[in-house]
């Protein structure tokens, strides 16, 4: 399903109280925040509690201030995940209690947390977009897909693991560089 279709459904889902929106953004965008909180320092748990905070915020901004989505609502959702995890990676005291008001009350943060989130998969696809096909399909496969580097094998038909993992470091290789003479630009 692509993006414009999937916003559509869950913002009309929404407008309407149903709970198919957040099974559809579950299904679609809480590999990625699992692997965001799992990759610093937190587990499954804090993964589901954070991603179920992050759809309740989602849904309080949506009433907020006339929502028009600009981006994918996965962005928006992962800049409110990430920001909500580092937050509390940042004070270990820090007890997230969502209420009705939360946006309204962290909403320049949420915002520029959300922009972040845009700004950086704007930029990802820049750089996915200057690379060779076959490696866009691999990083593709690997990082949105999550496939596994057997899965990889498989499907591409290295004859090696480490002929697998040879070739994805070449991908990142190539975004890297990509990355680099970007950043010298800017």
């Amino acid at each position: 399903m692509d993006r414009k279709k999937t916003n559509a459904l869950a913002l009309a889902d929404f407008k309407r109280d149903s709970n198919t929106a957040f099974g559809i953004l579950y299904e679609k965008y809480f590999g990625y925040a699992k692997k965001f909180v799992v990759n610093n320092s937190g587990n499954l748990e804090d993964a589901e509690d954070i991603f179920q905070d992050a759809l309740l915020i989602l849904y309080e901004k949506l009433y907020a201030d006339n929502f028009n989505a600009y981006a994918c609502l996965g962005s928006y959702v992962m800049g409110i995940s990430k920001n909500l995890w580092l937050k509390k990676l940042r004070n270990k005291d820090f007890i997230l209690e969502v209420t009705e008001d939360y946006y309204a009350k962290n909403q320049e943060e949420i915002d520029l947390a959300i922009e972040n989130e845009v700004h950086y998969w704007d930029r990802l696809g820049v750089y996915m977009n200057s690379i060779s096909s076959h490696c866009k399909n691999l990083i593709q496969d690997i990082f949105m897909k999550n496939k596994s580097i057997e899965e990889i094998q498989n499907k591409y038909q290295y004859s090696s693991k480490h002929n697998a993992q040879n070739q994805k470091h070449k991908c990142v290789e190539q975004i890297r560089k990509i990355k680099e003479k970007d950043n010298l630009l800017h």
